[in-house]
Order: C-alpha cells, then sequence, then structure tokens
C-alpha cells in the first residue's frame, strides 16, 4: 500500500463531523445546552416577553384584555401622571425610603461590625442574623400583623408596652396616628438586615490588616479608626448597598398589601406605586393599559435614580 493510501483514512478519520463540531469536545456545549437552554426559556417566555408586551399594552386601551386594538399612544402615560393616587403613592415610596433605607443600612452595618469582632461563634451568629432573609415577605407580615403588633391586648407588643402601664394600641388603624409605619419598617428590616449583614462582612474582610496594625501604632482607635480607615474601605460596598436598598424600598408590596388591605381602605400616604398598580391593573376595571403605563414610568424612574446614585457616590471607584 503506497504512503498516499495511508494518508488518506487518517485524514477521514481526523476529520470530525458537524455534529461532532457543534457539541464540542467531550460534549460540552451539548451538556452546556441541556443544562442552560431550559432556564433560558423560560427567562424568555415569563420574563421577557412579559415586559415587552407590558410595554406595548402601555399604548393602548387595554380594559378586561391583553389583546387591545384601540392605539392612544402617550395617552396613558399622560393620565397617569396628572393622577393625583398615582402621584401620591410616588410619594409614599419617598417616606418609606426615608425611613427604611437609614435604619437598614445602620443596622446591618452595626450587625456586620459586631459580628467580624466575635472572637468565637461567628459562623453561628452570622447565619442566626441572615437567617430570616430565607423567610417569606408574606409570612413575616402575617407574623407581625397576627401576633407582634396585632391591636389586641394579649398581643406580644401590647402585653410589653402594658408593663409600662401603656394602654394598648392600635398599630394598624387608619384612623390613629400613623403607627402602621413603626410595622411596616421593622417587619422589612428584619427581613433584609441579615443580607446587607453579609455583603458588609464580605467589604470588612477585604480590608488589610496592616492598615489597623498601623493605625494601632499611632495611637488611633474606636471611633477614628471606624470613621478614617473603615468607612472609606467600605465605599464602594456601602453605595451598593444604598443602591440595592433603595431599588428594594420602590419594590415593597406584600407589607403593604397583607398589613393594612384588611382595613378596607388605606391610609394617607400608604400605598407605594406597586400595590396601586396592582389594584389599576387587576381591581374591578382591569385597566390594563394604564397600569402597564405606570409600571413602565416607575421602571424609569428607578433606572433614572439608580444611575444618579451610581453618579454621585462613584459605584466601582476604588477604595483608596
Amino acid at each position: 500500500m503506497t504512503a498516499q493510501g495511508l494518508q488518506q483514512p487518517a485524514l477521514a478519520t481526523g476529520r470530525a463531523s458537524l455534529g461532532r463540531r457543534l457539541r464540542g469536545r467531550y460534549d460540552r456545549n451539548l451538556w452546556f445546552g441541556i443544562f442552560v437552554g431550559p432556564f433560558v426559556l423560560g427567562l424568555i417566555v415569563f420574563v421577557y416577553v412579559p415586559i415587552i408586551w407590558s410595554v406595548v399594552l402601555s399604548f393602548f386601551d387595554a380594559h378586561n384584555t391583553v389583546t387591545p386594538t384601540k392605539f392612544v399612544g402617550l395617552g396613558n402615560y399622560l393620565d397617569m401622571i396628572r393622577d393625583g393616587a398615582f402621584r401620591s403613592s410616588l410619594l409614599t415610596f419617598i417616606l418609606f425610603a426615608l425611613f427604611i433605607v437609614p435604619t437598614t443600612f445602620v443596622v446591618s452595618l452595626g450587625l456586620a461590625l459586631l459580628v467580624n469582632r466575635a472572637r468565637f461563634a461567628r459562623t453561628f451568629f452570622r447565619s442566626v442574623y441572615f437567617l430570616p432573609t430565607a423567610c417569606s415577605y408574606v409570612v413575616a407580615s402575617l407574623v407581625w400583623k397576627l401576633s407582634i403588633f396585632s391591636g389586641v391586648r394579649f398581643g406580644l407588643m401590647n402585653t410589653v408596652l402594658s408593663w409600662f402601664g401603656v394602654e394598648p394600641i392600635a398599630w394598624l388603624s387608619v384612623t390613629q396616628p400613623p403607627w402602621y409605619w413603626l410595622v411596616i419598617v421593622t417587619a422589612r428590616m428584619w427581613l433584609q438586615a441579615g443580607f446587607y449583614m453579609i455583603l458588609f462582612l464580605a467589604g470588612l474582610q477585604r480590608i488589610s490588616p496592616t492598615l489597623y496594625e498601623a493605625a494601632a501604632i499611632d495611637g488611633a482607635s474606636g471611633p477614628r479608626v471606624l470613621r478614617f480607615i473603615t468607612l472609606p474601605q467600605l465605599r464602594a460596598t456601602s453605595t451598593a448597598v444604598l443602591l440595592l436598598l433603595l431599588i428594594n424600598a420602590f419594590q415593597a408590596f406584600d407589607e403593604f398589601y397583607n398589613l393594612l388591605s384588611s382595613s378596607g381602605s388605606y391610609p394617607p400616604y400608604a400605598r407605594p406605586p406597586l400595590v396601586y398598580l396592582y389594584y389599576a391593573a387587576l381591581g374591578q376595571g382591569q385597566d390594563f393599559g394604564h397600569g402597564s403605563a405606570g409600571a413602565v414610568i416607575l421602571t424609569l424612574l428607578i433606572a433614572v435614580i439608580a444611575l444618579s446614585q451610581n453618579r454621585i457616590l462613584g459605584l466601582g471607584r476604588r477604595e483608596d
């Protein structure tokens, strides 16, 4: 057999088929598609398509239907901007953000500092503080409503207050002073403080110990170390936490709906944008056009605030 005859089978066996080349070596591309494909398909069908269709609906008169035919252009957007109830819901968000963002930031940072300085059982405390993050907002709202702040004499909080001679308080009443803000803020802070504590812990563990050693040699300790070393080194983490807190405040729904909906009507400035849009789109009128327009406005507002905060606080800058 000639040398040319020996080379031809080698070339034939060395050339991979088209299917083999698409699957890649060791069928990596095939297994990648098997594991990632269902997730990508679900993401497209259940996330991206509804978002796109919601934007389309915002330009149509859509009552009790998701297949509208009457095009109204920017009419739905103008109606939402002129709607006093929608503007009031945005003001509710501002009030809620003023309460929840700084309190959660301070509490989560304080927990991170304490856990980071713990000399024993650090993993235990980290797990205990993070555990509420796994709890549902609905379940936590019901526990706060039916047990802790139930408003009856034998409720947990009223029982504690009775030890000091304080009369029972109707925490969720719409006619008394706005005690419901305390219920809403504490419920959300309990649920999310542990998550942001983990973010601050990650930032604290990235700080070089030599900085603290140099501060100790110079005689600095306590508040001065926190002010001039710890907080500047946590600037990127703090900016990310503030951004996430603000976005989550915009998305507040479960606690407001589950804590205050049973009263029949929401008290002034106690219905955030998502609750308002829920009733607008899924209430008696089922006005999907105006509801979708409000959702787009809210999304654009979140994007503008997030980008502005990123610009002002400098997310991604070097800590030094």
